[in-house]
């Protein structure tokens, strides 16, 4: 059985044997995939978000207000860290749902700032709904109720957080609008 396997893996095609069309296939497979992986990556940056002039004008600012841009820490968290997961398959998925948004970009529905604030709560309720699915993998990624020590929070953040903690919401819950502003006609969906 094994010197069949062996003399297969050896024998040739017309040209080349199988072993080595499938140690190329291999090699270059995973070029490719590494490949890909790098272009994920460049699509990761603040530079590539900032990329087109809606976000440079609308979100970034905002963002570069925030304590997520600066704070006493020295701890930034750029765009992808809060938009795209850090596990392979969810980030792929995150890759493809925003083709929908530079479909959009491309056609014309938020290619201007006006625009892209028309749309901005539609944009929104979509990324609140997949943290809200998620249980704010993102905000986790940096935040647990595990790691909070609440007697340095002031007592009304405390209070909060423990309760918070305690009825099992989720980041997203209470903090919309914590690294840009909240969109024009948002209701706090809490009364």
């Amino acid at each position: 059985m094994f010197s069949r396997l062996w003399k297969w893996f050896f024998s040739p095609t017309s040209r080349y044997g199988w072993g080595l069309i499938l140690v190329i296939g291999g090699v270059g497979g995973a070029f490719a995939l590494g490949g890909f992986d790098t272009l994920m990556e460049q699509t990761n940056t603040i530079g590539f978000c900032v990329s087109c002039h809606e976000m440079s004008q609308t979100v970034y600012p905002e963002y570069k207000k925030s304590p997520h841009y600066k704070n006493a820490a020295g701890v930034r968290a750029k765009c992808s860290d809060c938009h795209v997961p850090k596990q392979w398959w969810p980030k792929v998925i995150r890759k493809i749902e925003a083709s929908n948004e530079v479909f959009h970009k491309l056609t014309g529905t938020i290619d201007t700032p006006q625009k892209f604030e028309a749309k901005r709560l539609e944009l929104a309720k979509i990324v609140w709904a997949t943290m809200k699915s998620n249980d704010s993998r993102a905000c986790r990624s940096c935040h647990s109720f595990k790691s909070m020590d609440f007697h340095k929070q002031n007592r009304r953040a405390a209070r909060k957080m423990e309760a918070a903690m305690k009825e099992g919401k989720t980041c997203i819950d209470c903090h919309k609008g914590i690294a840009h502003h909240l969109p024009k006609g948002y209701k706090d969906d809490q009364g």
